[in-house]
């Protein structure tokens, strides 16, 4: 729900809030705000340099790099990480300011992979070739010991400042984690893609149990589960789409799983779901409309009605929505009531 000043003035004329009252109230909700990540010039700023800073010792890493040798790397990566969480205290301490403090305790976390590589690569770990940039390229069960590393000092640097932000390279790490286990459990760096996809789709499910976990438990603060619903999803859902089935019924199946989708991110207000399972329906309805009914005149047709449907449904259900929320969440455990309420 977007609050916007006309509306408190119209909640004084109504005699909602005391005459007076409507404009200290603005100023104390947009003090409030300033705290949030929002789309604001400052914090379009602030995401956009800690990304680039985060970028450029992970993902845009260059082969110059290893000119440092592995103590070089060792020592560049905890400089830097204890530069950043210095600058993180400072400034939740003295300034106030938890966004840009997010984003540099998430470069912190984030330079683990590259202070482990090093110290692997002094001890003769990489021989083969191998460099840090492959971390976020290549598929490898040896880099097993650098994402357990990563998801230790995310915890641990949760567990000191709670940002929200410091769980994007913890979820990131855990999408990694679910693509390197299939090598690890089948013992060969060689595996068949019906096994990766396999361990992509559980792993993920695994990851979206989580992240329905800290969403409950965090149903009071900060949204410390967006990240993990990301990876999680990412993960499910790659690992679906990419499984072949000459079955009708198969297909039909993962179209329903997609629409489940929709309906959990409608529930939860997780747009991730819905982005994907939206993606997955069109995939299936292209599928039919160039596949199965390519030379169908009927087809189209059938579609259009099916959407005008869906739209009359939507317009039925916001017209007795109050009256339907109560009823399907009355059944629910109190805390996930309340998810929903703070969420939706």
């Amino acid at each position: 729900m977007r609050i916007q000043r006309n509306d408190l003035d119209a909640a004084e004329d109504q005699g909602l809030i005391a005459p007076g009252q409507a404009g200290p109230l603005w100023t104390f909700l947009q003090a409030q705000q300033q705290d949030r990540p929002g789309f604001r010039a400052a914090h379009i700023l602030y995401y956009l340099g800690g990304l680039i800073a985060i970028g450029a010792m992970s993902l845009f890493m260059t082969l110059g790099w290893e000119r440092f040798g592995g103590v070089g790397l060792v020592v560049i990566a905890t400089l830097y990480a204890v530069a950043a969480l210095a600058a993180t205290d400072h400034l939740l301490r003295v300034q106030r300011q938890p966004v840009p403090a997010g984003l540099l305790a998430a470069l912190a976390v984030a330079l683990v992979p590259l202070a482990v590589y090093g110290l692997q690569n002094a001890l003769g770990w990489w021989a083969d070739g191998e460099t840090a940039r492959d971390y976020h390229r290549h598929i490898d069960g040896r880099w097993l010991m650098m994402e357990l590393a990563t998801l230790a000092a995310g915890a641990a640097v949760l567990w000191r400042w709670r940002l929200p932000f410091t769980v994007m390279p913890v979820a990131v790490t855990l999408w990694y984690l679910t693509m390197d286990l299939a090598p690890l459990l089948a013992g060969q760096p060689d595996v068949d893609w019906t096994l990766r996809k396999l361990v992509s789709l559980y792993a993920g499910l695994a990851l979206i149990g989580l992240a329905f976990w800290v969403d409950l438990r965090s149903r009071r603060g900060p949204d410390f589960a967006f990240w993990l619903y990301l990876a999680g999803v990412l993960a499910f859902w790659g690992g679906l789409s990419l499984m072949r089935s000459d079955s009708e019924w198969s297909k039909l199946a993962y179209c329903g799983i997609n629409l489940a989708m929709i309906a959990v991110g409608a529930v939860l207000s997780r747009r991730v779901f819905a982005v994907f399972g939206g993606l997955g329906v069109a995939g299936y309805l292209g599928y039919l409309a160039h596949g199965l009914f390519k030379d169908s005149l009927i087809f189209p047709f059938a579609l259009t009605l099916l959407g005008l449907a869906v739209i009359g449904a939507g317009l039925w259900w916001q017209r007795h929505e109050q009256r339907l929320t109560v009823r399907l969440r009355a059944p629910l455990p109190s805390a996930l009531r309340e998810l929903l309420a703070s969420r939706g």
